[in-house]
């Protein structure tokens, strides 16, 4: 399934906004690690995918909440997300796509790609990770998990910072020691973290749509 994609984007929007993307989220986490900001924040009108070989998480959780922000056309938009939930998180060979379509100057479809942790000796290392989920396939394993929890009451790291408003505390939650993912394919709305160190990060811009899976 292809991105969700509202409208076209303005290349002027893609250009201030998708390249200099890695320096803004290096930025992000040293503020959010350092408390200076709130983990709150609108999300773009378009979704993006992720694949990963596997993701080892700690402290798990995963609860319902709501993403909003707005569209291209700068409309409000909201999408109902399952969040995903770690106190650390390593991520070995993991490749991020988003798709702009409709670019003018004859430029048509562009595809942003982001891989790093491509050495497995090399991870994606991630503190306090939290991934609003639109779709998500893989095979997982988990130690000591809960089912059923209020997702008021389910420990470390629980709800997100900042997003309180936006989760129902006596609704549905899940909770685990430790999970294993692997063969990880998801679309998401957003992803943020503490810190996120991307190991042998490579950034490129393609022609047409190129996405990680």
């Amino acid at each position: 399934m292809s991105s969700q994609v509202r409208g076209g984007t303005r290349w002027k929007r893609f250009a201030l906004v998708m390249v200099p993307s890695v320096v803004a989220t290096a930025a992000v986490g040293v503020g959010l690690a350092q408390g200076a900001l709130a983990a709150s924040f609108s999300v773009s009108g378009q979704s993006f995918k992720v694949s990963t070989d596997k993701l080892v998480g700690h402290d798990f959780v995963q609860y319902g909440s709501v993403a909003t922000g707005m569209n291209p056309e700068g409309k409000n938009g909201a999408h109902a997300v399952a969040v995903s939930g770690f106190s650390d998180a390593t991520i070995t060979n993991m490749c991020q796509s988003v798709v702009t379509p409709n670019l003018p100057f004859g430029l048509g479809t562009v595809t942003l790609q982001l891989k790093a942790g491509t050495d497995p000796k090399k991870p994606v290392e991630a503190t306090n990770l939290y991934l609003d989920v639109a779709e998500l396939d893989a095979d997982a394993y988990f130690e000591n998990i809960d089912i059923g929890v209020a997702a008021g009451a389910m420990g470390k790291p629980g709800i997100q910072a900042g997003t309180e408003k936006a989760v129902n505390p006596n609704g549905f939650a899940q909770r685990a020691k430790t999970v294993t993912l692997t063969d990880v394919k998801q679309t998401a709305w957003a992803t943020t973290a503490g810190t996120f160190k991307l190991s042998n990060l490579s950034l490129r811009l393609h022609s047409g749509t190129k996405e990680c899976y």
